[in-house]
């Protein structure tokens, strides 16, 4: 079993993973909406890269309303319009992921940049969109629930937490929880190249804390400043940025004692 997350559209490696055969969890965040690296993604194709630089930059530092300015100057009264561009990008991508997942099988839920019904109606035959979900893989109940926490730009792939606590009341207990959202801890929200904390899940970490799984697995921070770390009994990891390393992390019995 391989699990993955923050693949970003990186399709070609994508491709290679699905070849091996394995049982894919996939942890969200598909598609690219700005590559906060070099700025490529959706928001370059539509409205240039010198933009897609300046907003992931204000987007990196936390700073919301700086982005919000950048937009709005940009922007001005063509928002639908903007707004529709980026979303044939998306749904574009999408088409791009949906063939590199063709002949394989897993489980997928979305992240903060995914469009949660653009994803599911993508996933080609093979693949189950398990976001509030449970199920029996191998022996072990795994629980799933994408989404990331909620910002002040309210896109679709975010989850408030008031919906992240009614859906982990729902799962119940679990061997294994599969999330997109890191918990609210500093050494795992924390990413190393930004400075900054990300927005972790504290409803999330109540969760851990209160009936703690085997393992946790969860991406959404690119280059945290701990992948491993434990709380109580619960071993959590960051399985990382795929887009970066190209490289799925293999499911460790060890890590299931």
């Amino acid at each position: 079993m391989l699990v993955l997350s923050d693949i970003h559209f990186a399709t070609e490696p994508l491709r290679r993973v699905v070849a091996t055969g394995e049982t894919l969890l996939i942890l969200g965040d598909l598609v690219n909406l700005t590559d906060y690296r070099t700025g490529e993604g959706a928001v370059a194709d539509v409205l240039g890269m010198e933009f897609a630089r300046a907003s992931a930059t204000a987007r990196g530092a936390g700073d919301y309303q700086q982005m919000r300015g950048l937009w709005l100057d940009t922007v001005g009264d063509r928002i639908d319009e903007i707004r529709a561009a980026i979303g044939e990008a998306i749904d574009a991508q999408y088409a791009s992921v949906s063939k590199a997942l063709e002949g394989g099988h897993g489980y997928v839920i979305h992240g903060n940049v995914d469009r949660p019904g653009s994803l599911e109606r993508a996933l080609p035959p093979g693949y189950e969109y398990v976001h509030g979900q449970t199920r029996d893989i191998e022996g072990l109940r795994f629980g799933f629930v994408g989404g990331g926490a909620a910002t002040p730009l309210q896109a679709e792939g975010e989850v408030s937490d008031e919906e992240m606590s009614r859906l982990l009341d729902i799962l119940g207990g679990v061997d294994v929880l599969c999330t997109h959202v890191a918990p609210a801890l500093d050494p795992l929200q924390t990413d190393v190249v930004t400075g900054r904390a990300e927005r972790g899940s504290a409803p999330l970490l109540d969760y851990i804390r209160a009936t703690p799984p085997r393992l946790h697995l969860f991406g959404d921070v690119h280059q945290p400043q701990a992948s491993k770390w434990r709380v109580g009994p619960t071993r959590c990891r960051n399985v990382g940025y795929f887009r970066a390393t190209e490289r799925a992390v293999t499911l460790d019995p060890v890590e299931l004692e």
